[in-house]
């Protein structure tokens, strides 16, 4: 007797317990992701494209009208090219989700047995011996047959499959949200100022859609901030200099 655990040495709900900042539902967690994904290359790409346009057109001219018939065009145009391109990709990833589970499907209904097998053996290549791989193979399959080989053979959720109207309303949104920044910076200022303001509050904003990505995607910061911030100058600097060039050329 004196050499039993004592009782409550482990409890149950230790096998359970989750650690902060992990994602335990991976469905859910590759959903965020995805939305985020679409979220911030929206709006960087809403800055970027409107600020390089606004900049280009106000390095050939000091007049607004055409600063503003350009930028309103790139907004437009932008917003729903992201938005459309967003939805062909989602919705090819989609397609082939479809596909894959309609596949799981007929296989399941016309070789059980053969399915059976290959789900044990899948266990079993990650280290399981072959008879604990068998019967983890069986209760999953009595539990939801189909559910354990997706998500064993293909890594994919019945109930997770993705949403392009979903990702190109999150793009379009986004670009618009990105967009008014450049523009507000471009218009507002007088003359003189429109082009240093819109450099210094598009840096700024890349910066921070930067960094707001990487937190909430739980990565280090300071890289891709750093070279979204740096793509954007790049983008900034050849606009104006081309806009520069064809006003001079022009005038």
């Amino acid at each position: 007797m004196a050499d039993e655990a004592p009782t409550g040495a482990m409890q149950p709900s230790a096998t359970n317990e989750q650690h902060d900042g992990e994602p335990h539902d991976r469905g859910a967690f590759n959903d965020g992701l995805n939305k985020l994904r679409a979220g911030v290359l929206g709006a960087n790409d809403g800055i970027v494209s409107v600020a390089a346009v606004v900049v280009g057109v106000a390095g050939a001219t000091a007049e607004l009208a055409p600063i503003i018939t350009a930028g309103v065009a790139a907004v437009v145009g932008g917003a729903i090219s992201m938005a459309l391109g967003e939805y062909v990709s989602v919705a090819s990833a989609r397609d082939s989700q479809t596909a894959l589970i309609a596949k799981e499907k007929r296989e399941l209904a016309e070789m059980p047995e053969q399915e059976l097998a290959e789900l044990a053996g899948i266990y079993q290549a990650k280290g399981l011996s072959a008879e604990t791989a068998q019967r983890v193979a069986e209760e999953l399959t009595a539990h939801d047959v189909l559910g354990a080989h997706l998500e064993a053979e293909l890594h994919i959720d019945e109930n997770e499959v993705l949403k392009p109207w979903q990702a190109a309303w999150a793009s379009f949104l986004s670009f618009l949200l990105g967009a008014v920044l450049p523009m507000l910076a471009i218009t507002l200022p007088p003359a003189e100022l429109r082009i240093p303001i819109a450099f210094v509050a598009t840096l700024l904003a890349l910066g921070i859609t930067g960094a707001l990505g990487a937190y909430l995607g739980k990565s280090p910061w300071l890289k891709p901030t750093v070279r979204v911030v740096l793509g954007g100058a790049v983008a900034l600097a050849v606009t104006f200099a081309i806009g520069a060039m064809l006003g001079t050329a022009i005038a």
